[in-house]
């Protein structure tokens, strides 16, 4: 076995180097992990921003197919009354929204909460409790 030189690190030292290691490195994985949450949310916003975009654009175009609709009943005089014509147009759309609220409703009554899930918290807690 050597002996020790005055050169060596001593456990306190290196106990103390490794700590400030660790620090570092958890500090930078901070600041990367900032730095990718930065991108991802700009990405996100853009995205949320062009959806809303697309979605401003959908609805105009329902409103103009809707116009649209209500002058091909009508056909030039040929057909309904204008009036009639939207009308039929409204209740239509009345009559989806209707439907779509009517599924919704039978979604939402289906959600249940997650009971396997809170049984085996329940037999978690209660193990942990009993020793």
């Amino acid at each position: 076995m050597e002996p020790v030189k005055d050169t060596d690190p001593t456990i306190g030292r290196l106990v103390h180097d490794a700590s400030r290691d660790i620090s570092t490195l958890i500090s930078k994985e901070i600041q990367l992990a900032k730095s990718e949450l930065k991108v991802s949310v700009k990405a996100g916003g853009t995205g949320i921003g062009l959806f809303v975009g697309a979605a401003f654009l959908g609805l105009l175009a329902i409103i103009m197919f809707s116009v649209a609709l209500a002058y091909l009943i009508h056909w030039n005089g040929s057909g309904l009354d204008l009036h009639w014509a939207f009308l039929i147009v409204t209740g239509f759309y009345l009559l989806v929204a209707g439907l779509l609220a009517f599924v919704g409703i039978r979604k939402v009554k289906q959600v249940r909460a997650p009971q396997k899930a809170i049984h085996q918290a329940q037999e978690t807690k209660s193990a942990l409790t009993h020793r």
